[in-house]
């Protein structure tokens, strides 16, 4: 096998090593108690401003987790620190049924956020500045893992709740997220072993021009995405017959599978502010037909999105050169998960419906922010090794991790 071809095929092998690690931290770890919890309210009494408190605990842990990350950077290629917060997310949720007190399941959520949040920076640093440029659309099936793992795990639940209750769910989410682990256990030294090549691009002069605005909209983003997957089942639940509430949110999860594949796709040919103005867009319209009853379009167009948005805003981090871009986004992001809810939780009497429209709003106001980074926005520098191959050295790649 040539050189060449060992990299595309190692390229293969990290970017669905990466892809188990984002669907076990994300797509189960964290978002698994969407379809769970109207079980736990249904079988275990859990009220709604308990379930608000369990999931608060989580965006906090979750924030932590930014924090812990952005301050002790090289955590992002430790493989010990994504093999420890593997353990601690399948034991934080195989716990789950081992108890009945609300202050033992606010702390089990607060630990699986902070693993999550580990988890996912090592992920996005290894995807980010690991898959070779020639291979980009492997970003896609690298994020498309959290699409899979909110399919599958709320199909998972969807299946046990015919029979069983949310003691079973739990457990089967933790068996789960064991086996994604166990794929994604040798992600860190794969990442350090394979021979990549990292763009070799000239210095970005004054980078926060560009990132500070980036950083802005994806903390808009992040407030107004929670909201919207905090609220969307409840909201198509409540305005639609039949199970179409269950299953829409397996529907966002299968359209986040292939939309990640389409904006890295599009992030060839279009600039990142670009595309980004236009996926925040789509993603503000699909929240705002959630609040007018349209719910399964609008779960559509919010999985074919969220993903994507994330995908796009890390990717144009590391294209401004800036350190710790991942640690520092996903912590503003953290950051608007926790205070979504907050802002909301006074309109949630009357309804979804106001919710999820200040949400669309939110959202929208972000896109005004990517639209005004659009204003020469550096471009993306294509390094000989796209169009021809060349070797480098593991030095070389070392120094991608660390630009």
């Amino acid at each position: 096998m040539s050189l060449k071809a060992k990299v595309v095929s190692s390229g293969w092998v990290i970017a669905l090593r990466a892809g188990a690690a984002l669907a076990a931290a994300v797509g189960v770890g964290r978002f698994v108690f969407t379809p769970i919890l109207p079980l736990m309210q249904e079988r275990a009494g859990v009220t709604a401003e308990l379930g608000a408190a369990l999931a608060t605990s989580n965006y906090l842990g979750y924030m932590i987790g930014a924090i812990v990350m952005m301050a002790v950077p090289r955590w992002a290629r430790s493989a010990l620190a994504l093999r420890i917060s593997i353990c601690v997310l399948v034991l934080s949720l195989m716990a789950m049924p081992a108890t009945e007190l609300p202050e033992a399941w606010i702390a089990l959520r607060g630990l699986a956020g902070l693993a999550s949040a580990i988890m996912f920076v090592v992920a996005a640093s290894v995807i980010v500045h690991t898959i070779p440029k020639q291979s980009h659309h492997l970003v896609g099936w690298s994020y498309g893992g959290v699409g899979a793992g909110i399919a599958i795990s709320g199909a998972v639940v969807l299946m046990i709740a015919q029979f069983g209750d949310w003691r079973e769910a739990w457990f089967a989410s933790g068996v789960l997220t064991a086996i994604l682990g166990a794929f994604a256990w040798q992600l860190v030294q794969a990442e350090q072993s394979e021979h990549t090549s990292p763009a070799h691009t000239e210095p970005i002069h004054r980078p926060h021009r560009w990132f500070v605005p980036l950083v802005a909209a994806y903390f808009l983003e992040g407030v107004g995405y929670i909201i919207a997957g905090t609220f969307l089942v409840a909201a198509i639940a409540s305005s639609a017959s039949g199970g179409l509430g269950k299953l829409s949110w397996i529907v966002v999860g299968l359209a986040a599978i292939p939309s990640c594949l389409g904006w890295a796709w599009l992030s060839k040919k279009l600039a990142h502010p670009t595309l980004l103005t236009i996926a925040l867009l789509l993603q503000a319209a699909g929240i705002g037909l959630a609040a007018l009853d349209l719910g399964m379009a609008g779960a559509v167009l919010f999985g074919g999105t969220f993903m994507g948005i994330t995908t796009l805003a890390l990717d144009a981090g590391a294209h401004l050169q800036v350190p710790t871009a991942v640690a520092i986004l996903s912590l503003v992001y953290a950051v608007g998960q926790t205070a979504g809810p907050i802002l909301v939780a006074p309109l949630l009497s009357d309804g979804f419906h106001g919710p999820l429209l200040i949400a669309a709003v939110i959202v929208a106001l972000a896109a005004v922010s990517t639209a005004l980074i659009r204003i020469r926005f550096p471009a993306v520098h294509r390094p000989a090794s796209e169009s021809t191959f060349e070797p480098v050295t593991a030095e070389t790649v070392g120094a991608g991790v660390n630009r």
